[in-house]
C-alpha cells in the first residue's frame, strides 16, 4: 500500500508536465505510476467533506469512514482493527511502515495505532513499539520521528514524560533500532526483526532539502525495506504488508511550495517503479497507491491581474529554486537575530536570489519579507511569503493552505486490481486489501476491545506532543 499524502490530480499534472520540460521529453511522455492509473478514490471522511489524514488513512486501514484526527477508531472512538493487524496475527506477515514524516504521525499511525486524536503521538508511539492487546504487530519503521521515543530529559525530546521508548523497545520486544544514514547503509537482508531506523527529530527533509549523508531518500528506504522483509519472510513463507507513505509531498502543498512539491512527488514516483518492478518480478504482490486526500487547491495556471488571462504557466522558474520556503525560512529567522549581518543584503542575495532563483524582487515583496521579524506571525507567514514569490512568477495558484474535497488518482498493479478501475469511496480500497489477503477485520476489533488497555488509553487525557502541529 503506497499513500501520497496530498497528492492531488493537478498535482500530478503539474509534476509531470515540469519533468517533460526540464528532460526535454516528448509530449506523450508519463511518469511510472501514469501507467498505471485505474480510476480515482473519494475522500470526505465521517465528519467533514473534507477529511485530514488521519481519516483517510483510517478509511484506509480499517476500510470505514471516521471523523478527522481519528487515528485507528471509528466514529464512536472505538478502536477499529487494520488491515495491517490483521496480516501480522490472521496471516502470520511481516508488516512495515515506510514514511518521510514522523512514523508516530497521521498516516502510519492509523494502522499501527489506536488514539481518539491524531496529535496523541506519545501513546500512539508507545503502541507502535508494542504495548497493545495485540501485541507488537510491526516489524519495521523507517522514518522520522526520533523526538517522541526520548525521555523529556533527554535535549530534543517531544515526549511529555520519562520514558525511554528506545530503551523499552529493545528491553521489552527485542527491537533493533537505528539512528544514523552509516547504520541504515549497513542493515543486511539477514537482520533480525524488529527493526527501527528513525533520521530525523521530527519529519525527514523535503526531498530538495535533503542531505544524502545524513537520510537516505523514499527510495532507498523502500529497497531496504523490500530487500529486508522478502528475506526474512522466507523463514516463514507467508509474504508482508508493507505501508509506504510520501508523505511531504502534502506539507509541502500546505506551505504552497512549488519546488519543494515537485522534489516529493518525483521522488514518489521514482520509488513506484521500484515497487512495480517488484510486483513484475513478484507475480503473486500487489501494488496499491493512492492519496488520502488533495492538498492546497492546486491550479497549473494563474490569473494575476484583472486583464484577460493568458494560457500558460513558466516552469523554467522552478527549475531555479534550491531550497524550500521551510529551509529557506528558518535560515532567514536566523539570520536576522545576528546584529553584524546587512539583513537586506542577505535577503536578497542568499534567500531569494541564490535559495529561490528570484533576480527581480519587487520592493513590495522585499518589504513584506523584512516585515516579518516584527509581525508577531509564526515562521509558516514567512514561509508562505517566500512560496508565494516562486508561485506568481511560475502562474502556479493555490486556493488554500489546507485540504481539498478533490477526488484524488487511484492506481494499482498486480492479480485482482481490476475490481479497483472506476470511481472508489476510499474505505473500498481496505475492503480489497481485506478480501485480497483473507483478512478479519472484526476479529482484530473484538480482541482490541475485549479488555480496558486500549479503551482507557484512546480516553484519558490526550498527551500533545511538544512538536511543531502547523501544517501536519
Amino acid at each position: 500500500m503506497m499513500i501520497s499524502d496530498g497528492f492531488g490530480p493537478a498535482s500530478e499534472t503539474y509534476a509531470r508536465q515540469y519533468h517533460a520540460w526540464r528532460e526535454n521529453l516528448p509530449v506523450k511522455s508519463m511518469l511510472p505510476l501514469d501507467h498505471v492509473h485505474v480510476g480515482h478514490s473519494r475522500t470526505q471522511s465521517s465528519s467533514s467533506l473534507v477529511t485530514d489524514s488521519a481519516a483517510g488513512a483510517t478509511a484506509f486501514a480499517c476500510a470505514l469512514k471516521s471523523y478527522n484526527g481519528a487515528i485507528g477508531v471509528d466514529p464512536s472512538q472505538v478502536p477499529c482493527g487494520t488491515v495491517l493487524e490483521s496480516a501480522k496475527l490472521h496471516r502470520d506477515m511481516l508488516t512495515g511502515l515506510v514514511v518521510t514524516s514522523r512514523i508516530t504521525h497521521a498516516t502510519p499511525a492509523s494502522f499501527s495505532a489506536h488514539v481518539v486524536g491524531r496529535d496523541d503521538e506519545n501513546h500512539i508511539a508507545s503502541q507502535q513499539i508494542g504495548y497493545s492487546p495485540l501485541g507488537r504487530t510491526v516489524d519495521l519503521m523507517f522514518g522520522g520521528g526520533i523526538c517522541e521515543f526520548l525521555s523529556n530529559a533527554t535535549a530534543g525530546s517531544c515526549r511529555t514524560d520519562s520514558r525511554d521508548l528506545f530503551a523499552e523497545a529493545k528491553q521489552h520486544f527485542g527491537w533493533t533500532v537505528k539512528l544514523t544514514r552509516d547504520e541504515f547503509d549497513n542493515i543486511q537482508p539477514t537482520d533480525n526483526l524488529p527493526l527501527m531506523a528513525l533520521f530525523a527529530p521530527g519529519h525527514m527533509s523535503y526531498e530538495i532539502d535533503r542531505n544524502p549523508e545524513e537520510q537516505p531518500s523514499l527510495k532507498e528506504m523502500v529497497i531496504k525495506a523490500l530487500d529486508v522483509l522478502t528475506e526474512q519472510s522466507k523463514k516463514s513463507d507467508k509474504g508482508f504488508f508493507l505501508m509506504i507513505e510520501g508523505s511531504r509531498i502534502d506539507m509541502a502543498a500546505h506551505t504552497n511550495d512549488p519546488a519543494a512539491h515537485f522534489y516529493d512527488i518525483y521522488e514518489y514516483h521514482q520509488t513506484a517503479q521500484v515497487v512495480i518492478d517488484y510486483v513484475k518480478e513478484h507475480p503473486d504482490t500487489v501494488m496499491i497507491s493512492t492519496s488520502d486526500h488533495e492538498t492546497g487547491g492546486l491550479t497549473v495556471g494563474r490569473q494575476l491581474t484583472d486583464a484577460y488571462p493568458e494560457y500558460k504557466w513558466n516552469p523554467e522558474v522552478i527549475s531555479r529554486v534550491r531550497n524550500s520556503s521551510e529551509a529557506l525560512a528558518r535560515t532567514w529567522s536566523r539570520v536576522i537575530q545576528k546584529e553584524d549581518v546587512d539583513a537586506t543584503n542577505y535577503l536578497k542575495s542568499k534567500i531569494i536570489a541564490d535559495g529561490l532563483g528570484i533576480q527581480d524582487p519587487t520592493d513590495e515583496e522585499i518589504n513584506t519579507v523584512m516585515s516579518w521579524k516584527d509581525s508577531g506571525k509564526d515562521i509558516t507567514d514567512l514561509e508562505n511569503k517566500l512560496a508565494g514569490m516562486v508561485n506568481r512568477r511560475a502562474m502556479i495558484g493555490f486556493t488554500t493552505h489546507g485540504h481539498s474535497a478533490v477526488d484524488v488518482n487511484l492506481y494499482a498493479y498486480g492479480p485482482g486490481t481490476e475490481a479497483l478501475r472506476g470511481s472508489h469511496e476510499n474505505t473500498d480500497i481496505g475492503d480489497f486489501i481485506r478480501d485480497y489477503l483473507q483478512l478479519d477485520l472484526d476479529d482484530v476489533t473484538k480482541r482490541l476491545n475485549s479488555d480496558t488497555p486500549v479503551a482507557m488509553t484512546v480516553n484519558e487525557e490526550i498527551n500533545i506532543s511538544r512538536h511543531q502541529l502547523y501544517y501536519d
